[in-house]
């Protein structure tokens, strides 16, 4: 029998060419500080739309990605920044301050700010490919002779598509490898590298199949509590629900207790997706069932890495994360670096990860989060997923870097700066009160500017303000608090919360 005759992809074939022609452009210019070229920044959140609506002033996030605007202090570099909406030029303004050794003038020359006018819920990913003048504007702002690629937040078939249509490569994974930093591929992952997870199983695709899962879980460990069901695609928690195992009953009733009690205690994050909606997406995107770690001292962590084009990883930094009080599933913010007793071993760890994940192929930043728990004085880490996105420690991290030029050293588990000053930050995109709606982008500066609450070039300390546009409407409003100890860190961002507050009375 002749073998099968697999159809062509002229998407993907380009797409690959693209990716070996950015390989030479990266061994040309990408350590150059003075070479031309062009960055085109599309922060597009092509993640599931039901879960992401969820998650207030989502449409904002778009913002996020407005740290890469320093990547304008290397004075021959262009960016182009394309949104769903105009930014308020107040807000571009703001950043723009912030660049050391350029001034605002300078700067505001290789900038191009291109919107598609367009606040549906569609992806800008698809807003983009929906308007083809838009994608001509953007082949348009790249100065002539210029490389050029693009940093996108998270990568599918979509924006591989746009870069074909842009003719541009991409500093990311290809999406066919998207499966690696699904939750079911996460754990297959670890088990390559050996590296230790919580008990569970993964490729559950149905409720029956995580009743299952779940009765399993609970043989095998009869002291459980607790248990968590995760949708494969899921993100900063919103793709999870927990189910509690108390009165449970013996071995022999136990998994058809489980199906009866399952509509009343599972417990699912993302608020107002409803039990039948819930498990519809896991018929969709599968998932996976695993234990809910237990310990009276515990940590979320994560580790933060670079695969560049050339083959070679850097563990970028390390996070200790917060998560919400309530469920503990939900990703609130983070403080940097992780805690001192670990944050070496979490990069050991994750630059394990990304030497396996680069076998496979991936490229650019990824991330791995996990759960750390202390037993009889020594920290036992589990490894809980991997992020191949930009996720919500990356742009404080790339803010803090082009603030103050240091880096991260991986085997102390610290950040230092060329005169070997430490710095430490806390970041949220979550600081909201509803007392804050109202406020406009407007309103913030001028309250920044008359309390103090900025960063200050000189002592290399202070507050950078982002998901600016999302306060007036949703009371919402992220930060990076940057301070020479943990201590002064979280003093910048409790002071900003006392002004807010005092400000909204």
């Amino acid at each position: 029998m002749l073998p099968a005759v697999v159809p062509a992809d002229p998407v993907h074939d380009r797409f690959q060419q693209l990716q070996d022609e950015f390989l030479h452009q990266y061994k040309a210019i990408f350590h150059d500080k003075m070479a031309p070229r062009t960055v085109v920044i599309i922060p597009s959140l092509t993640l599931d739309r039901e879960i992401l609506k969820r998650v207030k002033g989502h449409f904002f996030y778009e913002e996020r990605m407005l740290c890469l605007l320093m990547l304008l202090h290397m004075p021959r570099t262009h960016i182009t920044y394309v949104t769903s909406v105009p930014i308020d030029p107040v807000i571009v303004d703001y950043y723009l301050h912030l660049l050391p050794g350029i001034t605002g003038y300078h700067a505001r020359q290789r900038i191009t700010l291109l919107s598609c006018f367009d606040a549906s819920p569609v992806s800008l990913t698809e807003k983009i490919l929906a308007r083809p003048r838009l994608i001509e504007r953007i082949k348009s702002s790249i100065p002539s002779g210029h490389p050029a690629h693009i940093a996108f937040f998270n990568i599918t078939d979509k924006e591989k598509e746009l870069a074909v249509q842009l003719d541009l490569p991409l500093y990311g994974t290809d999406p066919q490898l998207n499966y690696l930093g699904s939750k079911t591929g996460s754990r297959r992952i670890f088990r390559e590298c050996g590296i230790l997870m919580p008990d569970g199983y993964e490729d559950v695709k149905s409720e029956a199949e995580a009743v299952h899962c779940l009765a399993r879980l609970k043989q095998k460990n009869p002291e459980l509590r607790k248990a968590v069901i995760k949708l494969n695609e899921g993100f900063s928690g919103e793709g999870n629900a927990t189910f509690h195992f108390d009165d449970a009953p013996a071995d022999a009733e136990l998994e058809p207790w489980i199906a009866r009690e399952m509509p009343i205690r599972l417990r699912i994050v993302a608020e107002r997706l409803s039990y039948l909606s819930f498990f519809e997406k896991l018929e969709e995107m599968g998932g996976i069932v695993e234990a809910f770690l237990d310990g009276e001292v515990k940590s979320s962590p994560s580790v933060q890495c670079r695969i560049n084009p050339l083959g070679e990883v850097d563990v970028v930094s390390t996070h200790d994360q917060v998560l919400d009080a309530d469920t503990h599933q939900v990703f609130l913010g983070a403080t940097f670096p992780a805690h001192i007793d670990y944050a070496g071993e979490l990069g050991t760890i994750g630059k394990k990860v990304a030497y396996k994940l680069k076998e496979y192929g991936a490229l650019g930043r990824l991330g791995v989060d996990f759960m750390s728990v202390k037993e009889n004085g020594a920290w036992k880490h589990y490894a809980i997923e991997i992020n191949l996105r930009k996720g919500g420690t990356t742009h404080p991290y790339l803010m803090l870097q082009f603030l103050t030029d240091g880096n991260y050293d991986a085997v102390q588990g610290r950040y230092f700066m060329h005169d070997n000053k430490q710095r430490f930050y806390f970041a949220t995109d979550n600081l909201q009160r509803d007392c804050y709606k109202g406020l406009t982008p407007h309103d913030l500066i001028d309250i920044a500017m008359c309390n103090g609450l900025h960063y200050n070039g000189a002592t290399e300390e202070g507050v950078v303000f982002h998901l600016i546009s999302a306060l007036s409407q949703y009371g919402k409003l992220g930060l990076v608090c940057i301070g020479s100890t943990a201590e002064r860190a979280a003093a910048f961002y409790n002071k900003v919360v006392e002004v807010l507050n005092r400000e909204c009375d």
